[in-house]
Order: C-alpha cells, then structure tokens, then sequence
C-alpha cells in the first residue's frame, strides 16, 4: 500500500517546521517535509524547495499531499504540480494548520491521497 507524505509550505521556515511539528504528534507513522522561506532562509517561498521536497518523496514511493499557508506559496505549489505527475502529486487547499493535522491523521490510518487532500479540506472541521 502506497503511503501519503505532506509537504507544508509556508513562507516562513519556522512555521513550515512547526505545523510538521505539530501534525507529526498526531501521525507518528506519516513522513513530512517542512518546505519554508527561500534558499537563504529569508521569508518567502521557493520552487526549489517545494520541488526538492515533493521529489524526494516520491523517489521514496509516497503519494504526496501539499498544504500552504497564503497565495503566492500556491502559486509556488501550482508551478510545482505542472513538473510532476498529477495522479501522485495533489494540492490540499485548506487551512495549513487544521488541515495539516487533518490530513496527516488521514493518512495514518491508511487513507489515500484523494481522501488525505479532502481531509485537509474539510470546511465543517474547521467551522
């Protein structure tokens, strides 16, 4: 069975890292990648790291569900979709934390990567 890995995305390296901090307390058994800030660790989002991060993952056979923080760290995520394949590569658009946590649960307990990005979606969680 093929695992779901997240990457959070966020403008911010120290908030990338805690949310993966955070969710990986909720889904010990799920692999994360933090994906935040730029090369030099300024705030802001990076193409290169996205796409390292999701790489590496699927190299590593996981399904792969992204999650970020504002628009422009979607707009990253976008450019990255179009680089790989969309049957194993999935934008989660929903709110980074709850969604993250959500997600991560999800694929805990054996979820798919349909059902992982719904998870990360679910407005009535959130409400």
């Amino acid at each position: 069975m093929v695992k779901v890995a997240l990457v959070v995305v966020s403008h911010s390296v120290k908030l990338a890292e805690g949310v993966v901090e955070l969710a990986a307390q909720m889904a010990r058994e799920v692999t994360f990648r933090a994906a935040g800030g730029t090369e030099n660790g300024e705030i802001g989002t990076s193409f290169d790291k996205v796409f390292a991060a999701v790489d590496e993952l699927l190299e590593a056979g996981h399904d792969v569900a992204i999650l970020t923080d504002l628009g422009s760290a979607t707009m990253t995520v976008e450019a990255v979709l179009e680089m790989v394949d969309a049957t194993r590569v999935r934008f989660a658009d929903g709110p980074l934390v709850e969604g993250a946590v959500s997600a991560a649960v999800t694929a805990q307990v054996g979820g798919d990567l349909a059902a992982v990005c719904e998870a990360a979606q679910a407005k009535e969680l959130f409400a």
